[in-house]
């Protein structure tokens, strides 16, 4: 057993796995070292890539870090009522009419809360809710941010994810243009993921290729776009977001850009190993109990086909790191029921030892665990629900 697994064991061990830990040492130093990278710049907590009140809450604590970057409106609106913020900005566009009609209706949650839309469709519906409500517009409007297509294309050839038909600042004028035409609304901000800078680990010249050519392209268009929209809109923009976990520096050093945003570089899951410009520290793990001894080289554990979300592939899969040097078979992966490991180590383990294991992406572990287990040394010192745990999956 490594240091690591027996640290983990000592730490956990009046508990029975299934269970999630979280290092809190480790989150702190991740959450120091984002600071370090954004330069100065204000970190604003992906919630996506969390998913636990506790830890969100815990990262706005520390000074450099501001406001949330929610994944749903009902998230939302959620984290504003039980005081985690009073500063939200929901990455996806919504058409949850019963979450537009409750953030329409209440002057509290319209100050705090700032909805992604890319499309005159999505304007109309917020509109719409904005008119049902009845709410006075001197109360404050409701407020919209633009997401801004942010991937690099190189003739036909379109590299990053598929987001928002919004690109050139045409684009982004003609519907700040659309949105005056509505009352109650106001554009406060414009938002650009560059998931193929900050999602893509540094593994081949291929990559990083990429990488330097969308940040050039991003280095004049982001500035563009911004100076189109606050021409349209006659006033300069509270927010202007930008990257990820995985591009800082990068993002940081474009001057149009006012907030960053990072999540998954708290927890540190196996898809951020292989970036050239920090060391991940790993601070999310979970166990499974051995329950079959079904070869001499092999031990199968009880559940754990956690696997992530995007393209499938082994990248995907939870990856065992304790005891040292255990693999998955290929023919069985992570399953629902049962996760077959092999190995040297797999020799010495009996029913009802433990192997432990690192997610692929960060918050998608916190679906599967009500709770996470605290722990600082070979200790644990607290226990935090998740979303799951206080009944909330906003999927």
């Amino acid at each position: 057993m490594n240091d690591l697994g027996a640290r983990l064991d000592a730490a956990t061990a009046t508990l029975d796995p299934p269970l999630a830990v979280v290092d809190l040492d480790a989150f702190d130093a991740n959450a120091k070292d984002l600071l370090h990278r954004a330069g100065g710049v204000p970190i604003r907590v992906a919630s996506k890539s969390v998913r636990v009140r506790d830890l969100v809450a815990r990262a706005l604590a520390r000074p450099g870090f501001h406001g949330v970057l929610a994944f749903s409106l009902p998230e939302a609106i959620w984290l504003v009522r039980t005081g985690v913020t009073d500063d939200v900005v929901v990455a996806y566009p919504t058409a949850d009419r019963a979450a537009l009609a409750e953030l329409a209706g209440d002057a509290t949650l319209r100050a705090a809360i700032a909805i992604m839309v890319d499309d005159e469709a999505q304007v109309a519906l917020t509109a719409k809710a904005v008119a049902e409500s009845g709410t006075v517009t001197a109360d404050g409007p409701l407020r919209l941010c633009f997401d801004i297509d942010a991937s690099l294309r190189i003739g036909r050839v379109h590299l990053g994810v598929r987001r928002s038909p919004l690109r050139t600042p045409d684009d982004a004028a003609r519907l700040a243009r659309a949105v005056a035409r509505h009352e109650g609304l106001a554009v406060i901000g414009v938002m650009f993921y560059e998931a193929q800078v900050a999602g893509l680990p540094d593994r081949s010249p291929a990559v990083r290729l990429v990488k330097k050519r969308s940040l050039a392209d991003l280095a004049t268009r982001r500035g563009a776009v911004v100076q189109a929209v606050e021409t349209t809109i006659g006033h300069r923009l509270e927010l202007v977001n930008g990257g990820g976990s995985g591009s800082l520096e990068a993002t940081a050093a474009d001057g149009a850009v006012t907030e960053l945003t990072a999540g998954s570089g708290l927890f540190c899951p196996t898809l951020f190993d292989g970036y050239r410009a920090f060391t991940p520290r790993p601070a999310a793990w979970f166990a499974l109990s051995v329950v079959r001894r079904p070869a001499p080289d092999v031990a199968t554990c009880f559940g754990g086909g956690y696997i992530a979300s995007g393209p499938t592939g082994k990248n995907r899969q939870p990856l065992p790191v304790a005891p040292a040097g255990l693999t998955l078979l290929g023919a069985e992966g992570a399953g629902e029921v049962q996760t077959p490991v092999r190995g040297k180590a797999a020799a010495s383990l009996q029913v009802g030892d433990r192997v432990w294991f690192r997610h692929a992406k960060a918050g998608e572990l916190c679906e599967r665990f009500d709770s996470v287990h605290l722990v600082q040394g070979d200790r644990t010192v607290g226990q935090a629900p998740t979303y799951r745990g206080e009944g909330k999956t906003f999927g």
